[in-house]
């Protein structure tokens, strides 16, 4: 199965095998990925790599757990995951994911946002002040925010289920006004079945304490700082293939936009 041609032009995409990890040069700017949303889509859910081999890939991130188990989201090396509550707990090191995204956060770009912004006019300043929609951006946004929509799932058991009837039983949660921090990437349109294409965002409060994967949010002000990436090391587990497209990616929003 082929990926999109223009994510290929647009990107240096290099798949390995977890053998591979340690052998790979690493360096800021490189975004490292292990397996697919196409592959998590389909139920792929079976932790493949540890915490421990992804601290090693980067240090700002998101993805899930073994057997799909909450929302990871990593900040300054520190890995959580968001319960069903949106309660955020450490990942132990010896954890595994069956999916992740992670990158050595280097911010090339600062955008200051002069509030109250809703998450689209967050989006629009980002975008025009950072362009390149070809290309993989890390995304921090930090501030305070007057409102947060978040959810998670619970944890998985086989025979697993595709993900789309999962975030149908995904817990929804309004976390109200905090100090907080929203971690992810923007991924190009091209990269449909390998990535979430445009913004993919979790979120963690200011104290760690709640937080989960973004559903929508309101900014009272805040500022956000982007990290540029043209090499995307991907980490295929052994039965997945590099994913032909983007409709289960467009299935995974229109699940979410209905829940």
């Amino acid at each position: 199965m082929a990926i999109d041609e223009r994510l290929v032009g647009a990107l240096h995409l290099q798949s390995m095998s977890a053998a591979d990890l340690d052998r790979e040069r690493r360096s800021p700017h490189e975004t490292f990925q292990t397996s697919t949303i196409a592959a998590l889509l389909d139920g792929s859910y079976d932790g493949d790599v540890t915490f421990a081999e992804l601290a090693e890939r980067g240090d700002f991130g998101l993805g899930t757990l073994d057997g799909c188990d909450g929302e990871m989201i990593a900040i300054d090396g520190s890995f959580l995951r968001a319960d069903v509550e949106g309660r955020l707990h450490p990942v132990p090191p010896e954890a595994r994911t069956p999916f992740a995204v992670v990158t050595r956060f280097r911010p090339v770009h600062t955008v200051e946002l002069a509030g109250p912004l809703s998450d689209e006019e967050v989006r629009r300043a980002i975008d025009a002040a950072v362009g390149h929609g070809e290309r993989v951006h890390a995304i921090r946004i930090e501030g305070s925010f007057a409102a947060v929509r978040a959810r998670s799932v619970p944890r998985q058991h086989p025979p697993y289920r595709p993900l789309a009837e999962v975030i149908g039983e995904q817990h929804v949660f309004e976390l109200g006004a905090l100090e907080g921090t929203a971690a992810g990437f923007r991924f190009p349109d091209a990269a449909g079945g390998l990535n979430v294409p445009g913004y993919h965002l979790h979120f963690a409060s200011a104290d760690r304490s709640r937080g989960g994967h973004l559903l929508g949010f309101r900014l009272a002000k805040g500022t956000a700082q982007v990290d540029d990436s043209v090499d995307v090391h991907l980490e295929l587990p052994a039965g997945v293939e590099l994913p032909a497209g983007g409709a289960a990616a467009a299935d995974l929003r229109r699940v979410e936009l209905e829940g």
